[in-house]
């Protein structure tokens, strides 16, 4: 059986992911290391406006809730009953983990569509929701795949790794493959859905630039809603079958 190097290739293959390219890009040169300037300025953008939301929220919490903070507590339960319903009892640790992606994912695809990003005028390229580009959905898949792996071990030990062997063990190609390649699914998923939104409007725009964008950014910001809860439940759902080891 060719299982080693049909995995080693799958994982080279998500590796070689981070190099494509749409368009052209503004690097930054850093010693050795080439930079993706665009992703690292609009992450970080996403990341001040979540961080500073919480902030401004929560600073000084009230027994009777704020309009921010009843907001905050809904968007955490909302969280902690997705987590629970995937993941099952043993849930609490991994809320943290699943509500970042949720929120990071949710607040990157909104931003495409809210935020002004084309005014900001580059040397090369031009900026764009974080998860347009490869390189972030990429960087959220892999340490979904570490997670899900890791709450398989650390339930049960080596003896995690009978689950490819189940119901036959005629199936342990594919079951090893399956695990390898879940990080493409949600890769290319996120990647695919976000780009193919953002070209949409960009076309509708220039063909007839004052009335059917506006639906259709509307329908985008729904989409990407969908995008992040399908991301952030199959990250669960993931880890929830780690553990209890059934599919």
């Amino acid at each position: 059986m060719n299982v080693i190097p049909c995995s080693i290739k799958t994982l080279k293959g998500l590796y070689d992911i981070s190099g494509v390219e749409v368009g052209q890009h503004l690097y930054w040169q850093i010693g050795g290391l080439q930079i993706h300037a665009q992703v690292l300025i609009t992450s970080w953008v996403v990341i001040a406006i979540l961080l500073g939301s919480v902030i401004i929220a929560v600073r000084n919490p009230q027994t009777i809730p704020t309009d921010g903070q009843n907001f905050f507590e809904y968007v955490l339960e909302f969280i902690q009953d997705l987590s629970k319903t995937q993941i099952g009892e043993e849930y609490g640790p991994w809320v943290p983990f699943i509500g970042t992606m949720f929120l990071f994912i949710f607040v990157s695809n909104w931003s495409g569509a809210l935020l002004p990003w084309k005014i900001i005028k580059l040397s090369h390229g031009e900026l764009a929701a974080p998860t347009n580009d490869i390189n972030t959905t990429v960087a959220l898949a892999l340490p979904t795949s570490v997670a899900y792996f890791y709450a398989g071990l650390s339930k049960k030990g080596l003896g995690y790794f009978g689950k490819y062997i189940q119901p036959t063990p005629i199936l342990l190609p594919i079951n090893i493959l399956e695990d390898f390649t879940k990080p493409l699914s949600l890769s290319f998923r996120l990647f695919g859905n976000i780009l193919a939104d953002e070209l949409v409007v960009v076309v509708l725009v220039s063909l007839v630039p004052s009335v059917v964008p506006i639906p259709v950014m509307f329908l985008g910001l729904f989409t990407s809603g969908i995008q992040a809860l399908i991301f952030a439940t199959l990250a669960a759902a993931y880890i929830g079958e780690s553990m209890e080891g059934h599919h």
